[in-house]
């Protein structure tokens, strides 16, 4: 039996006397969609950065495909994309790639970086300098770059945000695609609807703790909504 893709137990988190995280189980199989949901302050940055392995929890365990998600290995297995690109602006889209695809040693980056400008529409912007390019532009550069090692899964941190409808759309297609392909996705998001479209499954956090989870019809956009109001009324 495979190990799943994440498997977090007792997962607890502090800052000081702050609790980030509470006591939170999660297990999440190869191939899945999960939408993660919760008033500001709930956890859910806090959780992907454990799951990315940038902060260590400080209590219980968290395991990427079977590994400590602190581990070199572990990383690699991961791919991070949040609301702020993190490119650098005075270098190009391809210098971008390319750092990144060296940074993760992806073999044969350089092929690698062509192929992910072609699949982002960035080809004909290769050489343009990321300061010039709109919102739009950077998300998806900002998306190959977290793809560009392969990683078999997906961590978005409110991706869709400051996007026009537009990009919007065609970030949700991109994000739908690569679901299909077999990859496993963990999306932040305040919008139910937008998670009930792109997973299979949604939990919502209030307080660092899982007060809703649910999978297929069950995580609709409506009921989603009414768990992410009382978590807010919980929270407060």
């Amino acid at each position: 039996m495979s190990e799943p893709a994440l498997r977090a137990s007792g997962l607890g988190k502090r800052f000081g006397r702050s609790i980030a995280l509470d006591g939170v189980d999660l297990e999440l199989p190869a191939g899945a969609s999960l939408a993660v949901l919760g008033p500001n302050g709930a956890g859910k940055s806090t959780l992907l950065r454990l799951i990315a392995g940038l902060a260590r929890p400080t209590a219980g365990s968290l395991t990427v495909g079977g590994i400590p998600a602190h581990r070199p290995a572990a990383r690699a297995r991961v791919g991070f994309i949040g609301h702020a690109s993190l490119l650098y602006p005075s270098l190009t889209a391809r210098e971008n790639l390319l750092f990144a695809a060296r940074l993760q040693q992806a073999p044969a980056a350089a092929v690698r970086v062509e192929r992910w400008l072609e699949e982002s529409g960035l080809a004909p912007f290769a050489d343009v300098p990321v300061s010039h390019f709109s919102r739009g532009m950077s998300q998806r550069l900002a998306i190959a770059r977290g793809l560009i090692h392969d990683p078999p899964l997906l961590l978005l941190d409110e991706p869709f945000a400051g996007l026009d409808p537009r990009a919007a759309t065609r970030l949700a297609e991109q994000l739908a695609s690569s679901h299909a392909a077999g990859r496993t996705l963990v999306l932040v998001t305040h919008d139910p609807k937008r998670a009930a479209e792109l997973s299979d499954r949604a939990i919502v956090l209030a307080a660092g703790r899982i007060v809703f989870d649910r999978c297929g019809g069950e995580a609709g956009a409506a009921a989603l909504d009414r768990a992410v109001l009382a978590a807010g009324d919980s929270a407060a």
